[in-house]
């Protein structure tokens, strides 16, 4: 989904013709404020921005996306655009920033990499979502083990740290591996890391 936000009426509609036959699914809106009414945190996609546009600007909408916990990629289309806006906007994240006229394979082009990255962000959400619902899942004993472990602990040391028998610690290993999905301790740092500090 791509969702064209310009104050221009001729522009929104050659946008939404071109993206259409380059297969994308589009939302039109007139002004920033009208995007932001419609807007929800289920949203997917990219923005197509104007930066001047009568009430709050581009820079404004994109940064009001920006405090959302799911941003959608901002690329800017302008006819007014310097160099300051411009790195003022990419330094705001903005993907990508054009100018008006702009060449169709160049916007396209834009397009299709800003929607790569709101895929792989998304991805990464509910990978993240889902590991933290496999760590809730963990016993109070496992969770010490699996914090004890992915700080480089040995059986031995937990075992000796924690009044556990050496069996009983390899046993919670094992489940907490079955549990966080690793396959190997590497995996299951990696995972820790990934998790942040354990709450």
């Amino acid at each position: 989904m791509v969702h064209v936000v310009d104050d221009d009426e001729s522009l929104r509609t050659a946008m939404t013709r071109l993206l259409s036959a380059a297969g994308y699914a589009v939302r039109s809106y007139a002004s920033a404020g009208e995007f932001a009414l419609a807007y929800s945190e289920d949203l997917t996609g990219c923005v197509l921005l104007d930066v001047r546009m009568p009430g709050p600007s581009g820079l404004d909408l994109q940064a009001s996306l920006a405090r959302r916990a799911n941003p959608l990629p901002v690329i800017f289309l302008t006819g007014h655009g310097d160099i300051p806006m411009s790195v003022r906007a990419m330094k705001a994240g903005a993907t990508d920033f054009l100018t008006k006229p702009v060449q169709g394979s160049e916007l396209l082009a834009a397009v299709h990499a800003a929607l790569q990255l709101e895929a792989a962000s998304r991805r990464e959400r509910v990978q993240g979502q889902a590991r933290q619902e496999r760590l809730a899942s963990l016993t109070g004993k496992e969770r010490e083990v699996y914090q004890r472990v992915t700080t480089g602990q040995p059986n031995k040391q937990i075992a000796a740290e924690t009044g556990m028998a050496e069996r009983t610690v390899k046993a919670h290993r094992a489940e907490v591996m079955r549990k966080m999905g690793a396959n190997s301790l590497a995996e299951l740092v990696h995972i820790a890391e990934a998790l942040g500090s354990p709450k």
